[in-house]
């Protein structure tokens, strides 16, 4: 698996290295509503608005799976409570012999 990870991982590094020496001339970028300019060189601006864009993408993509952290946490305390019971119940009834299962290729009496 760490091998799968270098080998995707490797050519998106040398991509993006590439990217920013290859686009080194520098621009200004201007917001419009506000009288802001900034001179910078233009990898850095794609590749700014590129990290921008994932990050809202994930945070997109957190708000939108909070039904199921939501039922993961219902059925994690279900789950205790369950465990809770069955232990209160053993409790009660005391050490008591292991039910006897088959065993396979054993003749049957």
């Amino acid at each position: 698996m760490r091998h799968l990870h270098w080998l995707v991982t490797g050519p998106v590094i040398l991509i993006v290295v590439l990217f920013a020496v290859s686009n080194r001339q520098s621009t200004s970028v201007t917001l419009w509503p506000l009288p802001v300019s900034l001179e910078a060189p233009l990898y850095l601006v794609v590749l700014l608005a590129a990290l921008i864009g994932f990050f809202v993408g994930e945070l997109v993509a957190w708000i939108n799976g909070r039904f199921w952290r939501r039922e993961a946490r219902a059925k994690a305390r279900r789950i205790e409570a369950l465990e809770r019971e069955l232990a209160a119940t053993q409790a009660q009834l005391g050490p008591a012999a292991p039910p006897r299962l088959p065993v396979p290729g054993a003749p049957r009496t």
